[in-house]
């Protein structure tokens, strides 16, 4: 992500209590399989890079890890000391990744991302995780992605809101083939890196997880607010963009249904 993209990631600190309401939690299916992959954490060192609001934080110390969460936000900081200050394996470094410190190599038996890595910069982190993990340690991470409804009356409405209003490059998404979401651009889409082999992880696999949520429009505008593009766009771009959202989702009942797919891609050193 080139890095004038990456200082968006400060938005978040901006919306926590909006974020913590209304973002996905992650499919049961797919953390297990993360605990399938890397084995159970009991007496095990786990590190969260962007760890947010900890939407997937509780599942790993629910787990038994012990988890360093580093986030950059001050303020999700701040709530992630209090929803968890009962835990006494979890501890909190206020960060970007890549000068979190100290990390000792070798430390780790888990790095995980959850909706976070494609925030970093791979050239430096991808090497600091191959670093901090232990022989056989996992670097796993994973987040969700809006997929177009082409066709959809409600959905080609939203989509011509945006090319009136969202007065940035604005490209259509596409629904990209399950097998894409595995080739080099692929990852890169998702995630912002190369493929891990290139960094020296072995085993590396993807797998997806598909889900549906609907939502009221006052949920969907909660939502798309707490995206760092929508919170940058000028004051009044930003303001006619969400009324004509709005105007269309209660034209067509005031809810939208919005699929998502969950890739889980991972590796060990």
């Amino acid at each position: 992500m080139p890095t004038e993209q990456r200082g968006n990631r400060m938005h978040f600190d901006a919306v926590v209590d909006k974020y913590d309401a209304i973002r996905p939690s992650y499919p049961a299916e797919l953390i297990a399989d993360i605990f399938a992959y890397c084995g159970a954490g009991a007496g095990k060192n786990a590190l969260e890079i962007g760890a947010g609001t900890g939407k997937a934080t509780a599942e790993f110390l629910a787990a038994g890890y012990d988890v360093t969460a580093v986030e950059i936000g001050t303020d999700m900081s701040v709530l992630l000391q209090k929803r968890f200050a009962e835990c006494n394996n979890f501890r909190v470094i206020t960060s970007a990744f890549e000068d979190a410190k100290p990390l000792l190599d070798n430390a780790f038996d888990l790095v995980y991302a959850a909706a976070a890595f494609h925030w970093v910069d791979a050239k430096i982190a991808c090497p600091k995780v191959l670093e901090i993990l232990r022989e056989g340690g996992t670097l796993a991470m994973f987040r969700y992605i809006a997929l177009p409804s082409d066709g959809n009356p409600l959905y080609e409405e939203i989509q011509d809101v945006y090319k009136k209003y969202y007065h940035k490059p604005y490209k259509r998404p596409r629904r990209p083939t399950a097998a894409a979401h595995a080739e080099p651009a692929g990852i890169y889409d998702a995630f912002r890196c190369d493929p891990l082999e290139k960094y020296g992880f072995h085993d590396v696999t993807m797998k997806l997880y598909y889900t549906s949520h609907t939502r009221t429009t006052d949920e969907y505008m909660m939502m798309i607010d707490t995206f760092p593009d929508h919170q940058s766009l000028a004051k009044d771009d930003r303001l006619a963009l969400y009324a004509g959202i709005r105007d269309a989702i209660e034209r067509h009942g005031g809810h939208i249904t919005v699929d998502r797919v969950f890739p889980l891609y991972m590796g060990r050193k």
